[in-house]
């Protein structure tokens, strides 16, 4: 059977970890629709920054916003959000059938912003009305100035990705203001049932850092932990999912209509050469969950996934003995998780940066040709 189907039939919503306007205009992201069972899109900073960067589909657009004099942010507000809408259109027939479920396009915040709560509502709001698709799903870092932005966003009937989250405690924090969330929509009389919200629980930056740690202490012990840790992270992230939403607040909200958070695993593509290609995808099978991949892994996937059924929910007493094996050499998960928080936020404000920079180049040299 088609590893990908099977993937889907286990309960694993397939959605691409990458956009682009050649991928729309080309008629590729409609192919990977129609033919790898991808049922949503997934962006960032740093997606953009390679899309927009190679300046390839954008020429006409950009050169219409150098003839307006438009601002360098501004210009990158059009042309992310103009994909984002066009990426929705093409998701709408998956977002129709599954009733919202999929068929989602996610845009992030400006990610300057991941430590400012009051600009990140303001953000979240605006990309929502520009983007003006019922599929668009904003996307808030789980920083801790995020967390308030994200229950005041849902509790406004945007639906929500909540992005970079690292550690367990920080993800029952994100699904802490999502019922919050959902608890204020339902003040205000808003329809539940409309609102939805997946949180992204990153995979292989996991295992990047702390196997460079292991290998740094180079035992037996340490090197025979390699791989282990991002697996077991994540393996108990589904076990607190499963917690909270069997839990009693929760019940209440679904008697109004609510839909559950969905844990979605991102960053799944090897970061190790000597791992197997699927990796993050194989041994992360459980129902009601996502998987955002990198193109070459969705292919890698196709080609020689072995997916066998749920790979996460027998798993929790390994996984705490994996984590708790890799502390007891020295290796704080806190402070790493803390690391990976503040240096995802970092390359997000960096690529962002090169994204200005770049469009700021070449607006300024279309402005002179326009006149």
């Amino acid at each position: 059977m088609d590893p990908l189907k099977r993937l889907s039939d286990e309960g694993v919503s397939i959605w691409l970890d990458d956009l682009s306007r050649k991928r729309i205009d080309s008629g590729n992201l409609a192919e990977l629709v129609r033919q790898k069972h991808v049922v949503g899109v997934t962006t960032n900073p740093s997606i953009f920054q390679a899309a927009i960067g190679s300046g390839e589909g954008y020429e006409e657009q950009l050169a219409d916003l150098a003839v307006r004099r438009v601002t360098v942010d501004e210009a990158v507000r059009m042309m992310t959000t103009a994909d984002v809408r066009a990426a929705a259109d093409i998701l709408r027939p998956v977002y129709d059938a599954t009733e919202g479920r999929d068929g989602r396009v996610s845009i992030e915040v400006d990610p300057r912003l991941a430590h400012r709560t009051r600009a990140t509502i303001a953000e979240a709001k605006q990309l929502a009305w520009l983007v003006d698709r019922p599929n668009v799903m904003i996307k808030i870092p789980a920083t801790e100035a995020g967390l308030p932005a994200i229950t005041e966003v849902v509790g406004r009937g945007i639906s929500v990705n909540v992005t970079l989250i690292f550690s367990l405690e920080r993800y029952r924090a994100v699904m802490d203001a999502y019922l919050a969330g959902l608890e204020k929509a339902r003040a205000a009389g808003l329809d539940l049932s409309a609102i939805h919200s997946v949180a992204s629980f990153f995979v292989s930056r996991v295992d990047a850092e702390i196997d460079k740690r292991l290998a740094k202490l180079g035992t037996d012990e340490a090197l025979a932990l390699k791989g282990r840790a991002a697996l077991a992270n994540a393996r108990l992230a589904y076990e607190a999912y499963e917690d909270v939403f069997g839990g009693e607040r929760w019940l209440a909200l679904a008697g109004d209509g609510a839909n559950r958070q969905r844990p979605l695993w991102a960053s799944t593509g090897v970061k190790d050469p000597a791992y197997k290609d699927t990796l993050y995808v194989d041994e992360l099978v459980a129902p009601g969950t996502v998987n955002t991949m990198p193109e070459a892994t969705l292919h890698a996937t196709a080609s020689n996934g072995a997916i066998h059924g749920d790979t996460v929910t027998g798993g929790y007493a390994q996984a705490r003995a994996d984590l708790a094996a890799v502390e007891r050499l020295g290796i704080s998960y806190d402070e790493v998780v803390k690391q990976l928080e503040d240096e995802g936020v970092a390359k997000f404000e960096v690529a962002w940066q090169d994204l200005l920079d770049a469009v700021a180049t070449s607006l300024n040299g279309k402005g002179g040709d326009a006149e």
